[in-house]
């Protein structure tokens, strides 16, 4: 009779280390979760930040005149003033590739807000606001100051 190998038993520190794969593949599946975790949360955030600027850029490109070749704006502060007194004429184009301001011998340009300082004559006066863009089209506007 044939009596088959007596084999021993394996030691506890054997089955740790034969098992200890399935302790590993579980941490490492743990970490790439987590850590695609915080990469799809950060792209969502990146995200939604990019398209609240995107908004924000719009909302400001409309108010400064959208795309449209317009005068936004043009006053005289103050609008009345003793004689000798300077007064500011302010202006704001959108698309405009030239302004000229009459009468007045400061240089002007296209801008969403300028202000030029000027000295008006005795009596009334009416400043000409003229932008122009590009294609032949033009805007004016008129502003009259008072010196008393």
């Amino acid at each position: 009779m044939t009596t088959a190998p007596k084999t021993e038993p394996d030691s506890r520190a054997e089955i740790a280390v034969r098992y200890t794969w399935i302790g590993v593949a579980l941490v490492a599946l743990v970490v790439a979760w987590v850590l695609y975790s915080r990469w799809d949360d950060n792209r969502r955030a990146m995200r939604a930040a990019e398209e609240k600027r995107r908004q924000e850029d719009a909302r400001a490109v409309e108010m400064l005149g959208g795309d449209r070749f317009d005068i936004l704006q043009f006053y005289a502060t103050p609008a009345e003033v003793h004689h000798g007194e300077a007064v500011s004429l302010c202006y704001g184009v959108s698309n405009a590739k030239t302004v000229k301001l009459e009468p007045q011998t400061n240089p002007v340009w296209p801008s969403f807000n300028r202000c030029v300082t000027v000295n008006p004559p005795d009596g009334a006066t009416t400043y000409t606001l003229t932008a122009e863009d590009g294609a032949g089209h033009t805007k004016t506007s008129n502003v009259t100051v008072q010196v008393r």
